[in-house]
């Protein structure tokens, strides 16, 4: 077999094993000592033991497997920058925090794609994998796995902006409206968390349950627009902020900042549909045009080849 590609093989294992114990060390853990839990339950059943016995009377991977493995996500977590962890966990939030990833969680899994993709191109070229279409095909799936959670995560972020931008200019409406007959805003924030179910609900009930915990408005709703990146929901919110320190009518700023919303909606409407004849000129090109070609000059084409043109070509 060739050297290099036992070298290839071993490396895709070790990438593997590094990637899987990452994962099992930094996951989040739900803090039980399986060594308490054993003396707890000899204490219920009345019988006296020892730290030796207690801990022989666990599993092997109690005992080896996820200690060693936490201690590599140790190492792990030491050598990782924490800027890109940090990135990561800003990533999470816009992203709304999906099942709630872990950001080292996160930064394993693209390992592990990397290696389980390589590995795929690996199983199914074997001994032709270093001719050079297979070698780059490898390499191409190798870096596209590696990359594919962000493209996973920006998508998501795009969604979920898009729906805050298509909800906000209803929900300004509300709050104008609850704010206009008495509310005070935080009450009117109540009224859409309450009403709708929806990514810009859900981002006004976190920030109420945060303003309930003590946070001050203001740091609560700046971190609420953080969360979700859009530059029209930061323009609404340094809006409220700035009319709740100058002491300007709310009433007044949500009427204004619902009319800015709805003339952006429209010409983001506008603007998608300006560009539907650019998206639609490929399939046009490359699918519709040259089955309108087949089926027009077809029969044509046939009735000319056997017709008696034909014998000037030696037909």
């Amino acid at each position: 077999m060739d050297p290099t590609f036992i070298i290839v093989i071993l490396v895709v294992l070790v990438l593997g094993a590094a990637g899987a114990l990452i994962v099992i060390g930094l996951r989040d853990s739900s803090g039980d000592d399986p060594l308490q839990d054993r003396l707890a339950e000899f204490a219920e059943r009345g019988e006296a033991a020892s730290l030796h016995d207690i801990e022989m009377s666990q599993s092997l991977t109690d005992r080896i497997i996820i200690p060693m493995a936490n201690r590599i996500g140790e190492i792990a977590l030491k050598i990782t920058p924490q800027k890109a962890l940090d990135e990561i966990q800003r990533k999470l939030e816009m992203a709304g925090n999906p099942k709630g990833l872990e950001p080292t969680t996160f930064f394993a899994s693209r390992f592990i794609l990397a290696v389980v993709f390589g590995a795929l191109m690996i199983f199914v070229f074997g001994a032709e994998l270093f001719t050079l279409t297979n070698f780059l095909i490898t390499v191409g799936a190798t870096v596209f796995g590696f990359i594919m959670p962000n493209l996973l995560i920006t998508s998501m972020i795009n969604r979920r902006q898009d729906e805050v931008r298509k909800a906000l200019p209803d929900a300004l409406d509300l709050l104008t409206i609850c704010v206009e007959a008495g509310l005070g805003f935080d009450a009117a924030m109540r009224k859409v968390a309450d009403k709708w179910d929806n990514q810009l609900s859900i981002a006004f009930g976190r920030a109420l349950q945060e303003m309930q915990l003590g946070k001050l408005r203001r740091e609560a709703l700046r971190d609420m627009a953080d969360r979700i990146g859009a530059s029209e929901f930061e323009s609404f919110i340094a809006a409220v902020i700035q009319s709740e320190q100058l002491g300007v009518s709310m009433a007044k700023i949500l009427r204004i900042q619902s009319d800015d919303m709805r003339v952006k909606r429209r010409q983001r409407a506008e603007q998608q549909a300006q560009k539907a004849p650019v998206l639609m000129l490929l399939p046009m090109a490359f699918l519709i045009f040259p089955t309108i070609m087949i089926v027009m000059m077809g029969p044509a084409v046939l009735i000319v080849m056997n017709g008696p043109i034909s014998t000037i070509f030696g037909g």
